[in-house]
């Protein structure tokens, strides 16, 4: 094969914390092959030699992993093709297999449309920097060349990660559960998992389709959830559990049909591992309700809120030795019994271990948590190049005011209130804003803040707020 000499990405498809865009417009298998040639001189210079690669279900992803392969192996590397698999099935590949480093072809929790690629090198996150590097040594040709054209073999890891995720439920009373794969790619291995899982489990879209014919594969957005909620309902089952596209995300509904959204599930979880675990750092994102940082701390833990983005929490769980973390999104980490990685397959086990081991159903135990006022994420489009540009404004203009904020991520502002959130999105041509009070009338005042700082800046606000 005939190295490119040099290759430049489309600038909109170099994220934070991984690589991706709308295939046939912004990305395309010349990126494919140059995300290949510039991961893999970056393994090969951290002294690697091996590296696993796998894809999701989208129509493209095929052509996108071997495009993909032909630029790792031409790097030099032995490349371990794990297939077709959801994203943690490939992180625990990288885990346990003899591999230096991992990346998967998938486009997420986007449209059917969309592709990327996430990348761990030594266990650790390739984001950031390491990303923008990738593209500046793209730009100038900067790849190893000459040396062995590393081989490819093929890995299937399908049963060894289920049987790894069948490890850690802790078995209790059985119960009934409606899963939706979302036609994503875990719906395989959702269900090898359930076919030897105790209890009754009813399956809804675990046919992988990269057209997504049943609805879009992403449970953080209440009407993708509507055909689980009326599952669960018929089938009077105990909860429903659903999955995004590549099964890195969860989404969770209680046995009356209620939305659990990612902190009050790691409210849940976050008690179980604070009882084993007193005094441990729980990391939550910056859209997570007060509510969740004050239960970990009424538990005995340290609640830490850090930036959004699972690149970036799972760095941020290394340096703090963190059990546990979570965003609003449904990405859920676990270093507890786990290896600290986002997988919604393994979140989906400890949830019904706890519930299965509980004298509360999941709707007792979501009934236990603190009640508060708040939106849910609200995620409205604006032009991807002034996305930034949009919430660097409004933190200046706050700043002047002298607001109380945080400015971890977006903009974080307290009032007598309550709090109200505004950031943009590293994955979608979006804004993304959260309010919560303690009351209706404080839950209005808030809204109208927000509404007033969006149109200084010139953006429609959503009909929702």
């Amino acid at each position: 094969m005939a190295l490119p000499s040099s290759h430049r990405f489309d600038p909109s498809v170099l994220r934070e914390y991984d690589i991706r865009g709308i295939v046939g417009r912004t990305l395309g298998e010349a990126d494919a092959r140059a995300v290949g040639l510039g991961f893999g001189t970056a393994v090969v210079e951290k002294g690697g030699r091996r590296v696993a690669a796998a894809r999701d279900g989208r129509l493209h992803s095929p052509a996108m992993q071997a495009a993909l392969i032909e630029g790792l192996a031409a790097a030099g590397l032995e490349v371990v093709d794990v297939g077709l698999g959801p994203t943690p099935m490939l992180y625990f590949a990288a885990h346990t297999l003899d591999v230096d480093a991992g990346i998967q072809v998938t486009g997420s929790h986007n449209p059917s449309e969309y592709n990327g690629f996430k990348m761990v090198i030594g266990g650790r996150s390739f984001w950031g920097d390491d990303i923008r590097r990738l593209g500046a040594r793209a730009e100038a040709g900067d790849w190893r060349r000459g040396g062995v054209v590393g081989g490819v073999v093929a890995r299937d890891v399908r049963e060894a990660y289920v049987r790894r995720l069948l490890a850690d439920y802790r078995p209790g009373r059985d119960l009934k559960v409606v899963w939706d794969a979302g036609n994503g790619a875990g719906g395989e291995v959702m269900q090898a998992l359930t076919a030897r899982l105790p209890g009754r489990h009813v399956l809804l879209n675990d046919r992988i389709d990269g057209t997504f014919p049943a609805h879009h594969p992403d449970p953080t957005v209440a009407k993708n959830l509507v055909q689980l909620q009326e599952a669960v309902l018929r089938e009077k089952a105990d909860l429903g559990i659903a999955f995004d596209g590549d099964a890195d995300r969860i989404g969770v509904v209680d046995g009356r049909a209620r939305i659990l959204w990612g902190d009050q599930l790691m409210a849940i979880y976050a008690r179980e591992i604070l009882e084993e675990k007193p005094g441990s750092t729980i990391i939550a994102d910056v859209k997570a309700s007060q509510a969740l940082f004050d239960e970990i701390a009424r538990l005995g833990g340290k609640p830490l809120m850090w930036r959004t983005g699972h690149s970036i929490i799972k760095t941020k769980m290394r340096e703090t030795a963190a059990p546990l973390a979570g965003e609003m999104s449904g990405h859920i980490f676990f270093a507890d019994r786990w290896y600290g990685f986002d997988d919604a397959l393994y979140a989906a086990v400890r949830i019904l271990s706890i519930v299965a081991r509980s004298p509360k159903d999941l709707a007792g135990l979501r009934d236990e948590l603190p009640e508060v006022l708040n939106t849910p994420e609200l995620r409205f489009p604006v032009d991807e190049a002034r996305k930034f540009a949009i919430v660097s404004e409004v933190r200046d203009r706050l700043g002047r005011a002298g607001a109380r904020m945080s400015d971890v991520d977006g903009v974080r502002v307290t009032t007598d209130d309550g709090w109200w959130l505004l950031r943009a999105s590293n994955t979608q041509d979006v804004l993304v804003a959260r309010c919560e009070a303690r009351d209706e009338a404080g839950l209005s005042r808030l809204k109208g803040a927000l509404v007033q700082e969006l149109s200084r800046s010139g953006v429609q606000p959503p009909s929702d707020l």
